[in-house]
């Protein structure tokens, strides 16, 4: 029975497997090791030396010692292929299905891709190099060619025959797909159908034929979705031809929906996507992600105050405009935010398309109107008591509360159609709408705030005419 390493103290462990190997004591070691889950091991092989994780990783059982290599960060793969002698690199690479091995190969620098190349058999040599010529985050990047197919003619005794003689080197047995002589995918099963049916049964009475599949080039995004619309475990891929070629399997899914999530993340914050770990990238790296992004946003803002450059006799007439600057760029910047961060979301998860688009900006503009005179009233009656009664500042009439508070309610919609349009357009015109984030929409709002202020301000207040 394996043990969970979340349910022990780690820190002890890794005392323990460093205890073990400083007294040389192997037996009790791979005794421990053997305990423990290959994810579970990973984690602790991160956690200790160059020596100790090759001692450690070579006293494990083949099929251990390849679900493990999987769960390793990049560097320490490396750290082990440089160690590994040619017989060891393939055991490792024979027990590796052949979508891992595509993702070690895709995270090496060319010599270990090199030796890695040579060191597998001229059939995963051929199979790897397929994979590696998909294009990046497409589905047939991330499929594995290694599924049970299965001809509509057969009986489910010889279904069963074929999945126990040619099951043991693939990924998932469980969905089964259903070929004609020309590889095409013409239907699919499981084995709970197959156990379900008497031996003499053919698969084309009872298989599945309305088949939910993925081309080879659509995006990976794609795969994420049917994923969590269908709950299934695998999803097969095809290509031009409807050939099947590969199938995705749902860990693969949980691995793109965590890569697309992180990087979303980081671009929504005004940061250069890295693959990392956030204690991996080092200052240089992380400073490559986060300064472009910076400069960017930084001169973007000088424009912001060339606005208010531009209204110094406005603001030199009445100074007490100046004071409010900041909550209404605040606020039309959360506005705005909101409205992106719920649509960019909306649309990674398939509920929002571009044929959704008038319906999405009337919904925000009326959520913004809503908002907007909420905010306005309650600022109207804080500026009014607060500012004007308690803090006795007779610079603030009627009119300048009237004024700030309108402003409030254009910019919210305004923000808020923003938010709605921009990352829509993007994604229209085949940029990341992520792109299209809080960052980057607060420094548009910004500028059009100041402008709705100033124009409000000089409209309504008689000292600005």
């Amino acid at each position: 029975m394996k043990v969970d390493i979340q349910e022990m103290d780690e820190e002890e462990i890794i005392e323990e497997i460093q205890t073990l190997c400083e007294k040389r004591e192997f037996a009790k070691l791979k005794n421990l090791l053997s305990e423990m889950n290959p994810a579970d091991i990973a984690s602790v092989l991160d956690e200790v030396s160059a020596n100790q994780r090759l001692l450690m990783f070579r006293l494990l059982a083949k099929e251990e010692a390849a679900e493990t290599f999987v769960e390793l960060d990049s560097d320490n793969q490396e750290s082990l292929i440089h160690a590994f002698s040619d017989s060891e690199l393939k055991e490792v690479l024979d027990e590796l299905y052949l979508d891992d091995a595509v993702d070690v190969i895709e995270e090496m620098p060319a010599t270990v891709v090199k030796r890695i190349l040579r060191n597998a058999d001229s059939e995963t040599r051929e199979s790897i190099n397929t994979l590696l010529k998909y294009p990046e985050d497409s589905a047939g990047s991330i499929m594995t060619p290694e599924f049970v197919d299965l001809k509509k003619d057969m009986s489910v005794e010889a279904a069963f025959k074929r999945i126990r003689r040619t099951g043991i080197d693939k990924e998932t047995i469980y969905t089964c797909y259903v070929c004609d002589s020309s590889r095409k995918l013409i239907g699919v099963t499981t084995v709970k159908e197959l156990l379900l049916h008497d031996y003499d049964d053919v698969i084309s009475d009872f298989m599945e034929t309305n088949i939910i599949s993925l081309n080879t080039l659509d995006d990976q995004e794609l795969a994420t979705q049917l994923f969590d619309k269908y709950n299934f475990l695998a999803l097969p891929v095809v290509d031009m031809e409807g050939r099947l070629v590969g199938i995705i399997t749902v860990d693969d899914a949980i691995d793109v929906i965590q890569e697309e999530n992180t990087e979303d993340i980081q671009k929504m914050n005004a940061m250069l996507p890295t693959e990392k770990t956030y204690l991996k990238t080092s200052v240089f790296e992380t400073w490559k992600s986060r300064f472009p992004w910076l400069l960017l946003l930084m001169i973007s803002a000088t424009f912001t105050g060339s606005i208010i450059t531009g209204f110094e006799d406005k603001l030199a007439a009445m100074t007490v405009l100046t004071a409010f600057i900041p909550m209404l760029m605040d606020t039309g910047g959360n506005s705005g935010g909101q409205a992106s961060v719920t649509v960019i979301r909306a649309m990674s998860l398939g509920e929002v398309t571009f044929r959704d688009f008038f319906k999405v900006i009337w919904k925000e503009i009326r959520v913004g109107l809503v908002c907007g005179l909420s905010l306005a009233a309650a600022n109207f009656i804080k500026i009014w008591l607060v500012d004007h009664l308690i803090m006795h500042n007779d610079d603030i009439t009627l009119i300048v509360d009237l004024a700030i508070c309108l402003t409030l309610v254009v910019e919210i919609v305004f923000a808020k159609f923003i938010g709605c349009t921009l990352p829509m357009i993007a994604k229209k015109v085949g940029f990341d709408p992520a792109v299209m984030s809080s960052p980057f929409i607060t420094t548009v709002v910004d500028a059009v705030s100041l402008l709705v202020y100033f124009g409000i301000a000089t409209a309504l207040i008689p000292q600005l005419h």
